[in-house]
């Protein structure tokens, strides 16, 4: 359906198309994250009633039930939603500026650069006073921006092309993987491990202050994506159209390409690599809302859902409570290679 067939809406100096199908998704969307929110707080060695965890959140709950949600359970829930919307926002980002399905900060080495931050600090000879001064999620933090800007200066020419970002994104995650893997081979057994545990990915033993840290980054990144997205449509109809619509089209992708690193560097420094979640969630997202591009909202939406989900598998299907990157890494393994078939069958026809 055209965008000439749905009524328009204007408030202030803001206009935007009302689509009801895209608005009954994202509701939808936002009910679905609420449920699954709700549903892993009352999961657990002591169960509580989904009835129980809503009067708790709006403050009417048992004290006993108030103890074990917000103090035991809560931060591991509310980082994996900061988390998931993070991934999600970034991938929905990373795919609209580089116009290729399979554009994520996986695949461009933003989070294999977090990782490879990370163990360095876990494993190197000055690792425990690096750890405590920065902390372990500031590392990752640090690598994954630094790895984002490494990516953004050598697929620079005269602007940036999407095939070109892949192509270079490619070759540094398969360097920072490379890294990552010298480092725990030189490292002692007992720093491997604890590195192996984090690289995973997982949400367990999270604490309020990672909560705290994560979700006003990811809040005042978000906005700035929010503020800025309006000038990413039209260009998605090519340079030329946008700059002939007065829109510096250099620099806002500059700018949305560094909220993407950002994001996506805050969800791994909360809740370490998680993978294809940033790749999965955009392309669900877009096909859901019946959308030619991956929504923002919708995406980081459905990846919370994807990330808090697979976090209740792993806690209550699989054995031995194992992290939630197995998961999603049996989730996403299948998308992955169901898009590069998709790709090649479109290339031939």
């Amino acid at each position: 359906m055209s965008a000439q067939m749905h009524p328009g809406v204007r408030v202030g100096g803001w206009s935007w198309v009302w689509r009801p199908w895209i608005a009954l998704v994202t509701v939808l969307l936002a009910a679905a994250t609420f449920l699954v929110f709700c549903v892993s707080i009352s999961v657990g060695d002591f169960t509580i009633e989904l009835t129980a965890v809503v009067k708790t959140l709006v403050g009417q709950g048992e004290r006993v039930d108030e103890f074990v949600i917000m103090d035991l359970r809560m931060p591991r829930a509310l980082v994996g939603l900061i988390a998931g919307l993070a991934l999600g926002i970034s991938g929905a980002l990373t795919q609209s500026i580089a116009r290729n399905p399979l554009a994520s900060p996986d695949v461009l080495g933003i989070t294999s650069g977090a990782s490879a931050t990370a163990v360095f600090v876990v494993t190197a000879s000055g690792g425990a006073a690096i750890g405590g001064s920065l902390g372990l999620p500031a590392a990752a933090l640090l690598g994954g921006l630094l790895t984002g800007f490494l990516v953004y200066f050598l697929a620079w020419k005269k602007g940036i092309d999407g095939f070109r970002l892949i192509l270079i994104g490619v070759s540094v995650n398969a360097a920072m993987q490379a890294l990552t893997t010298w480092l725990l081979a030189l490292a002692d057994i007992r720093d491997v491990a604890r590195a192996q545990a984090w690289l995973v990915g997982s949400l367990n033993a999270r604490s309020w202050t990672e909560v705290w840290t994560s979700l006003w980054l990811a809040a005042a990144l978000v906005l700035v994506v929010l503020f800025v997205s309006f000038q990413l449509k039209p260009m998605h109809f090519g340079d030329d159209v946008a700059a002939g619509l007065g829109v510096r089209h250099s620099a806002v992708r500059a700018v949305l390409l560094l909220c993407a690193v950002l994001l996506a560097s805050v969800a791994v420094s909360a809740a370490g690599p998680v993978p294809f979640i940033a790749l999965v969630a955009p392309q669900i997202a877009m096909r859901l809302q019946r959308s030619p591009v991956p929504p923002l909202v919708a995406s980081g939406l459905f990846g919370a859902v994807l990330l808090i989900s697979s976090d209740l598998i792993a806690r209550t299907v699989l054995p031995g409570g194992l992290p939630v990157g197995i998961v999603t890494a049996i989730i996403g393994g299948p998308f992955l290679v169901y898009l590069l078939v998709r790709a090649n069958l479109k290339r031939s026809a």
